[in-house]
C-alpha cells in the first residue's frame, strides 16, 4: 500500500542542517558551510540550498553577519512553542490524559487527510478521537487517522484508551520512526458531532490544526486533526527581522 508524501527538497535539507545544529555538528557561533559546499555535499541545486538557508534564518536557527557569512544561532526558544500542538497530539497517553476516548472506528478518509496520506477518495482509515477536558470542560478535540497498513499488528483499533502514546506504540510495533511534523492551521465551522462534543453554540467556528507526522523519508505515518474553539484561542508567534 503506497502512501508516501515527500516534503519539498528545501524542507528536507533544512531539516538535515537543523539536525546537525542540534547534535553539535554545527555549533552555535560557528559558520555553516558555504552555498557552494552545501550544493556539492548534498547534490542539490543552488536555489534549493538558498531557500533552505532562508527558512532556517527565518525560524531563528541561523543568521547572516556582514563579513562573516551565515552563523549558527542554535535552537530558538520559540521552536518549542511552535511544536507544542503537534507534540501533544503525538505523545498524549490516553490512559493518563485528562479527557476521554470518544470513538475508535473505521471511517472514510476525510479529503484533507486523504491528500496527505496519498489515499484515494472513500478509502477506509482508522480514526481514534479523543476529547481533551480541563476541570470537566471540553477544550480540544483530537481526531487521529491511521492508514490500514499501519494498524495491522497494533492495538490502535481496540476500543479502550491506549497505554502510552500512539507514536511510541507505532514505533515499537511497526518499527517505524517518527522524524518531523508539519502543522497546517485553518478555520472552519465544526461538523454537528464535533460541535456537540466541544459544547459549542451554533455558528461558533473552530481552529483546525492539521498535524502531519512523517518519517525521515517523508512518508506520512499519522494525521491528527486538532480542533480548538476559535473564541477561546489566541495565536502568537515571534520571529527575527533580517
Amino acid at each position: 500500500m503506497a502512501y508516501e508524501v515527500e516534503a519539498p527538497k528545501y524542507v528536507r535539507l533544512a531539516q538535515t542542517i537543523q539536525g546537525r545544529i542540534e547534535d553539535g555538528t554545527y555549533a552555535p557561533g560557528s559558520r555553516v558551510p558555504s552555498e557552494n559546499q552545501l550544493v556539492q555535499a548534498f547534490g542539490m541545486s543552488r536555489p534549493t540550498v538558498v531557500r533552505a538557508l532562508e527558512l532556517l534564518k527565518r525560524d531563528g536557527w541561523l543568521e547572516s553577519r556582514q563579513g562573516y557569512g551565515t552563523i549558527v544561532r542554535g535552537r530558538p526558544a520559540v521552536v518549542e512553542q511552535k511544536d507544542r500542538r503537534g507534540t501533544e497530539a503525538l505523545t498524549r497517553d490516553e490512559s493518563q490524559a485528562s479527557g476521554r476516548l470518544v470513538a475508535v472506528e473505521d471511517t472514510p478518509v476525510p479529503v484533507r487527510v486523504a491528500s496527505v496520506l496519498g489515499l484515494p477518495k472513500r478509502a477506509q482509515v482508522l480514526m481514534r478521537r479523543f476529547l481533551v477536558e480541563e476541570d470537566g470542560e471540553p477544550v480540544e478535540l483530537v481526531s487521529s487517522y491511521f492508514p490500514a497498513g499501519l494498524v495491522e499488528g497494533t492495538e490502535l483499533a481496540e476500543s479502550g484508551p491506549l497505554s502510552g502514546s500512539t507514536r511510541t506504540h507505532l514505533e515499537a510495533r511497526k518499527k517505524v520512526r517518527f522524524d518531523h511534523v508539519t502543522e497546517r492551521v485553518s478555520a472552519r465551522l465544526p461538523e454537528p458531532a464535533e460541535a456537540e462534543l466541544l459544547d459549542l453554540p451554533a455558528g461558533v467556528p473552530v481552529l483546525s490544526v492539521l498535524v502531519i507526522a512523517y518519517d525521515a523519508s517523508g512518508q506520512a505515518l499519522q494525521v491528527s486533526d486538532v480542533l480548538l474553539p476559535a473564541d477561546r484561542q489566541e495565536l502568537e508567534d515571534t520571529y527575527r527581522l533580517n
